[in-house]
């Protein structure tokens, strides 16, 4: 079994939470990320790719073709990757199919030409993720190392994060840094997050997608 992500464009995001497409998928689990969630109208969304991504689907499965070809059925375009999944924070865990209590930002980050692979990922994981940890209000937060492209319709990812915030850091910064109210702590945690965002490249050519999350568990004929 492999981790696999899909970024999906469609008209209904909410299709990707169907049950009967999740059946299709060849997965015993599904995690959907839906985009567009009035809540988060006024968070950090940011677009490098030609259009605003729709849902992100995640799964652990023997094969990518029948997730790929069941998301079809529903969107217009999908790109999708294998993954290595790191969880430096486990996300908490919620009810089968119920949205977690958090705004999930999903991030789709690119290496700069100047650093290689392995600088770079030596400063994500290395040197990025403690301080992201240490400077944000995030209280579930995963790490997916591209491994390769999996659909002929691509675009160039090199890594896919996803971190949880309260619902409030929608709105509020503080509640974003987790800084307590403290606006001099909120300063000083917003510098330090910038300075190590330049240092890995992602304050250009990145997707941000400030999303709902869910997990579902697969129904199928043999699980009821």
């Amino acid at each position: 079994m492999s981790d696999f992500v899909f970024a999906v464009w469609c008209d209904d995001p909410a299709a990707v939470l169907d049950p009967a497409l999740h059946a299709r998928t060849g997965a015993r689990t599904v995690q959907t990320n839906v985009a567009g969630d009035p809540r988060f109208a006024d968070a950090l969304a940011l677009q490098a790719m030609p259009e605003p991504i729709d849902a992100v689907v995640t799964v652990e499965a023997d094969d990518p073709a029948p997730v790929e070809a069941a998301l079809r059925d529903v969107a217009r375009r999908v790109v999708g990757w294998e993954v290595q999944r790191r969880t430096p924070i486990r996300p908490p865990d919620t009810a089968d199919g119920e949205p977690a209590d958090a705004m999930a930002n999903v991030a789709f980050l690119r290496r700069p030409t100047d650093l290689t692979h392995e600088e770079w990922l030596a400063r994500w994981i290395g040197s990025h993720t403690p301080v992201a940890i240490a400077t944000q209000g995030t209280f579930g937060y995963v790490q997916n190392i591209v491994v390769r492209p999996v659909t002929t319709d691509v675009e160039r990812v090199d890594g896919i994060v996803e971190e949880l915030f309260p619902v409030a850091a929608a709105r509020d910064a503080h509640a974003f840094y987790g800084s307590d109210g403290d606006d001099d702590e909120l300063s000083r945690r917003m510098g330090a997050m910038l300075d190590s965002v330049v240092s890995i490249g992602a304050h250009r050519d990145i997707d941000v997608v400030p999303t709902v999350r869910r997990v579902h568990t697969v129904r199928t004929a043999t699980t009821g």
